[in-house]
């Protein structure tokens, strides 16, 4: 009995032991990420009262950069209410500042005059690469000079308007189609969706030339694609707040481990449509002998496949996703939305597109052969509303640079070398400054001169960038979302399904709905 006791009389002190050892590392450890939260703390603080105190010439300071975080779900909005009290300010980084401007004057030097002193710069394309990689919307230089020339010579083409018009006019009728089915009114669908779905077909069969059939549901693979590609959007984005993200990657833990698994399933959709595309052409099968965007490339890496490697190509082909189908689907998914808030201006576009086609309302064919490319330029309105939602919600709301020497703006503020310097094009377009007391009004009428589309400086209305970087595939876009959106507003009347809601925003890299856009499709008489 003694020896019963005795051995449990070690076991407990023996517990007690472990347990004060368990404890003391505890201490430790906690101990430990404390002082390092605290160290981190103090550099912030050191660097941030620095740089307040600091104001020869430097723009204002707006805040540390952590404030990002901390509103990171309204991003855009927050930056906007910055740049009303000062159109040009910056947030304190431990290492250097992050510059915000709504300024036309600035953008146009940055984008423009010293083009040269802005480029992507490491943190950008840090962030991006995993991604983006070494594709064109985020690398500088040589590769971005080669991938342009080579785009440039096949946006230029008649061949790719005239193709890309026939692959529009069916995606729309497909469109139509798939919402007749359960356009009764009664029946709620999220046009989101089906713009992104239609799109994404029409960019791989123009850029790819290949038939997804996203739209119809049939293709589980291209719906994985989709997926996994707008939730990296976001993911890479976030990272832009995340000062730890560096860290979570190297564990793989977190938002990193997410987007690691997402990066899984675009690379191998995309490896797969590469090879496949390679073995089409090499045994002459592609679709009619079409040269499209991903034919071009694949044939100049023939010539130099040390640096046309898969992945060099897997990189560009993911831009050419982003720029075909999520801006355009972004852009039209907003158009409806204030379609929807403004149904007397839903009316008078869809009038304008009846008496540009000479057209009625019926469910025929015959409408989207006429929707020619004189048809569409007589779409003065039509031009003018998606230009006026493009203003309020761009595809791209905000579009970073970097200072590689220490400059001086036209407004006499200083950057120093290393500083971030971000153009907002979604502050912009909400600046009374530049579009007067209505700016945040949805007023298409803004943009037409007689009932003629006026355009405005690139660097005032900065949806498609402007400077040597401005977007190839500006007149593209126009043409998909007009032909989209006149067969929708031809064919249907939409209304919201929660009338009172209103619209918020995905924080990405191209603006997104959050929840999507719930509406009712009611047929035309």
């Amino acid at each position: 009995m003694k020896s019963i006791i005795f051995a449990a009389a070690i076991l407990v002190f023996l517990g007690i032991g472990f347990q004060e050892s368990a404890l003391s590392l505890i201490r430790v450890s906690v101990g430990t990420v404390v002082l390092a939260i605290t160290g981190i703390v103090g550099v912030i603080f050191a660097s941030y009262v620095k740089q307040v105190y600091y104001k020869k010439n430097r723009p204002p300071v707006a805040g540390p950069v952590f404030l990002q975080l901390l509103n990171f779900d309204k991003i855009f909005d927050y930056l906007t209410d910055h740049a009303k009290k000062n159109i040009t300010f910056r947030m304190i980084a431990p290492t250097h500042s992050e510059i915000y401007t709504a300024d036309p004057v600035v953008v146009e030097y940055i984008l423009k005059t010293n083009f040269p002193n802005y480029e992507k710069g490491p943190r950008n394309i840090r962030i991006f690469y995993d991604l983006l990689g070494e594709g064109i919307f985020a690398v500088d230089g040589d590769k971005w000079r080669h991938q342009r020339k080579l785009a440039s010579h096949e946006f230029s083409t008649r061949v790719l308007r005239d193709f890309s018009t026939v692959v529009f006019r069916k995606n729309s009728a497909k469109l139509v189609s798939h919402i007749s089915e359960i356009a009764t009114g009664k029946e709620v669908i999220n046009l989101q969706d089906l713009f992104m779905k239609s799109t994404l077909d029409s960019i791989f069969k123009v850029g790819f030339g290949f038939d997804l059939d996203t739209l119809s549901g049939s293709d589980e693979s291209s719906n994985r694609f989709m997926k996994a590609f707008d939730d990296s959007n976001n993911l890479v984005f976030w990272r832009y707040a995340d000062l730890v993200w560096r860290i979570k990657r190297l564990f793989n833990v977190g938002s990193e481990a997410s987007l690691r698994e997402n990066i899984v399933v675009i690379d191998n959709f995309v490896y797969d449509l590469i090879h496949r595309k390679r073995e089409l052409m090499n045994s002459e099968k592609l679709d009619g002998g079409k040269e499209d965007i991903l034919s071009r490339f694949l044939a100049e890496s023939k010539t130099d496949p040390e640096n046309m490697t898969d992945k060099y190509l897997r990189d560009i082909t993911l831009s050419f996703v982003i720029a075909g189908k999520d801006t355009s689907a972004g852009t039209l998914t907003w158009f409806f939305y204030m379609l929807c808030k403004h149904p007397l201006i839903q009316e008078k576009v869809a009038r304008e597109v009846r008496a540009a086609t000479q057209t009625e309302s019926s469910f025929t064919d015959e409408f989207h052969e006429k929707l020619t490319e004189a048809a569409l330029d007589k779409m003065h309105y039509l031009h003018a509303a998606l230009t006026e939602t493009l203003r309020l919600y761009p595809a791209v709301p905000v579009d970073g640079r970097a200072a590689c020497e220490d400059d001086i703006l036209p407004d006499g503020l200083e950057v120093k070398k290393g500083d971030g310097v971000t153009y907002m094009a979604y502050a912009m377009g909400r600046m009374p400054s530049i579009w007067g007391e209505d700016a945040e009004e949805f007023r298409p009428e803004r943009w037409l001169d007689n009932g003629v589309f006026k355009p405005e400086s690139p660097f005032i209305f900065t949806a498609f960038q402007a400077g040597p970087r401005i977007c190839l595939g500006k007149e593209f876009a126009y043409r998909q979302m007009k032909i989209l959106a006149a067969a929708l507003l031809y064919y249907f009347k939409f209304r919201l399904a929660n009338e009172d809601e209103e619209a918020t925003y995905r924080v990405m890299m191209t603006l997104h709905m959050s929840k999507g856009l719930h509406l009712y499709a009611i047929p035309r008489k």
